[in-house]
């Protein structure tokens, strides 16, 4: 029988789908549970089916008001807990060096417990590991869990990728959950006509709160995907993804489509979508950088500071290699 391994990843779609590889993976090896949000019920039965995944969603990864903890669902988290130390497992791991992760691993009562510490967590657990260099790319991590369990992970550049179709179409995500992600949507519009100018047809797909936005500016088949499979099954008939640094370009990825990023407050290095054909534009300089989800000044200026002309040649760029692949 497999060995059972734990895995958390509590955060959102992106960093799930970073971990989407390693899930895999290691379904090869192990008998594989995930703790994850809601979503990863979905994402699982798309891209790792042979993992168990249950939903949940922890109160410290809110944005606003994480540490309140009368709001805690404290009924909640004893009922998982019982139900995850009946479990058993053999081992677990975290790829964030987050003491409230190592502290779950022991509460949870998983036997050989392997993550990265910080704060004294290392007391929690079991395998100690270095942690990753301050600029590598997140699925650095992953690749070193997967050495130390006994596999292993190849290179973003080198990651196999679904055999793209002889498609056309470009999507167009311009949605983000944080809004310093989020770059606008006019800058979106001007890059779309420039696309369809070069001959290529393009579809956006957009937030709720944008399709409005959308319709009024001559977009009447602006998409808001009611689901994930809804989501990739539009990736599956595409020939490119573009959009801002956000989950849906790391689905894309996934699914094997290359994409080019609209990059800001992060540095592409560090969080770029796991393709070998994965392009991008950063975001200006601030000595802020990386600041992920909250912006010192009113308004994002990395991001907002990028321009639609300085954009367009590497988008240009990048869809005259991703077409020139699939001729």
């Amino acid at each position: 029988m497999k060995r059972k391994l734990f895995v958390m990843e509590l955060w959102g779609l992106g960093d799930l789908s970073i971990a989407g590889r390693f899930l895999q993976a290691a379904v090869n090896h192990f008998d594989v549970t995930l703790l994850a949000k809601p979503n990863a019920v979905e994402f699982g039965g798309i891209f790792c089916p042979q993992v168990r995944v249950i939903p949940f969603t922890a109160p410290w990864t809110a944005f606003r008001g994480k540490y309140r903890l009368h709001h805690w669902p404290w009924r909640e988290l004893v009922r998982l807990n019982g139900r995850l130390r009946a479990d058993r497992f053999d081992i677990g791991v975290s790829v964030r060096p987050d003491p409230r992760d190592h502290f779950c691993l022991v509460a949870f009562g998983v036997k050989e417990r392997i993550g990265f510490p910080r704060l004294g967590s290392g007391l929690c657990l079991t395998r100690r590991m270095a942690r990753p260099a301050p600029m590598a790319h997140r699925f650095k991590g992953w690749q070193m869990l997967a050495k130390e369990l006994g596999f292993s992970l190849p290179d973003p550049a080198v990651l196999p990728c679904s055999t793209l179709q002889a498609e056309s179409m470009v999507v167009i995500h311009s949605g983000a959950a944080q809004s310093t992600r989020i770059w606008p949507l006019e800058r979106f519009a001007a890059l779309a006509a420039r696309i369809r100018a070069a001959g290529l047809s393009v579809q956006i797909v957009c937030d709720p709160a944008q399709q409005s936005w959308w319709k009024s500016h001559e977009e009447k088949q602006a998409v808001v995907p009611r689901s994930l499979q809804e989501y990739t099954d539009i990736l599956s008939h595409s020939l490119a993804f573009i959009g801002n640094d956000s989950g849906p370009g790391h689905v894309a990825a996934l699914s094997g489509v290359p994409t080019f990023t609209v990059f800001g407050p992060v540095f592409p290095e560090h969080y770029s979508p796991l393709h070998a054909e994965a392009a991008w534009s950063e975001g200006k300089d601030c000595p802020y950088k990386p600041c992920f989800d909250a912006c010192r000044f009113p308004t994002p200026q990395c991001l907002l500071g990028v321009e639609t002309n300085e954009v367009w040649p590497k988008v240009q760029a990048f869809l005259g290699r991703i077409g020139s692949a699939t001729r």
